[in-house]
């Protein structure tokens, strides 16, 4: 390895080109080798040689679940550079994916907008500089002014992509919901727009753990959900949607089976989940 380079992760797995220079391929075969992961490159490496992809020439990052035309894998990732597509599925995928977003956005600087929405309402702040930091299933914005920002991907509950004019010029922006101290606010951020890519990849994963799609919810539970989104208190829910509390507590108990709700005393003071705060979000915005 050259000067300043250090090995990552040393394991083994499958890969495929799925793409290549711009042109889907027919011959998708999962080949099995050595993958290594260094601060500076990827090497995928077979019996009949190697292939080498720059960690800078990356512009895309995501990871999926097993789909049918794949099912030799229970999941994989899926790597863009340039005009190539690339999927992999490392045996250590955790140490892997961990290691790979961290030398691809760890000190990474970005401009970020926090809140910029809170509790469902706009906020008048200013968009500022913020250093990211990677730490497993977190990143961390360090911003100029000194407040502190934990993502925590489990904790996303939806993330939109838009363009927007920033500081005099058109940039892609992330805005991803996630929750301080229990208020639902949105966090939005942009940068150059590898970063953003980039970046994307890996809060959406918390989007995908989240999703809502599966969930088929009664009137009286939509009703409840948005009145914890709307701040109310646990404890006046009942008054506030007029219901029994033995009711009340039956639809929290349904909720929290369906891990749209969490726990947070023994005796029926819960708070919004990700995904219970993408159903009521939703909620209040079809009314």
């Amino acid at each position: 390895m050259g000067e300043g380079e250090r090995k990552l992760v040393d394991t083994r797995g499958k890969f495929v080109q799925v793409i290549s220079d711009g042109r889907k391929r027919n011959d998708i075969e999962w080949t099995p080798g050595r993958i290594l992961l260094s601060n500076k490159r990827l090497v995928l490496a077979t019996n009949e040689g190697k292939r080498t992809i720059a960690l800078s020439s990356l512009t895309s990052v995501s990871a999926s679940q097993m789909n049918q035309p794949l099912a030799q894998v229970d999941g994989y990732i899926k790597l863009q550079a340039g005009r190539d597509v690339f999927l992999l599925s490392a045996q250590d995928d955790t140490a892997f994916e961990e290691h790979l977003y961290s030398s691809l956005l760890d000190q990474v600087v970005v401009l970020v907008d926090h809140p910029a929405v809170k509790g469902g309402v706009v906020q008048e702040t200013n968009w500022e500089k913020a250093r990211l930091k990677m730490d497993e299933d977190c990143v961390d914005l360090a911003i100029q002014s000194g407040t502190f920002v934990q993502l925590e991907l489990d904790d996303v509950g939806t993330v939109e992509e838009k363009t927007k004019e920033i500081r005099g010029s058109e940039r892609p922006v992330l805005e991803v919901e996630h929750t301080v101290e229990g208020t639902s606010v949105e966090t939005h951020l942009t940068g150059n727009p590898r970063h953003v890519s980039l970046l994307e990849g890996l809060v959406r994963q918390g989007e995908q753990r989240n999703n809502t799609d599966d969930v088929d919810l009664s009137p009286e539970e939509t009703q409840v959900l948005m009145a914890l989104y709307s701040g109310i208190s646990p404890f006046k829910i009942p008054d506030f949607v007029d219901m029994d509390i033995d009711d009340v507590e039956a639809v929290y108990d349904r909720l929290i089976e369906s891990d749209i709700l969490e726990p947070v005393r023994t005796r029926r003071e819960v708070q919004l989940e990700a995904r219970g705060r993408s159903i009521a979000g939703e909620a209040i915005a079809d009314q």
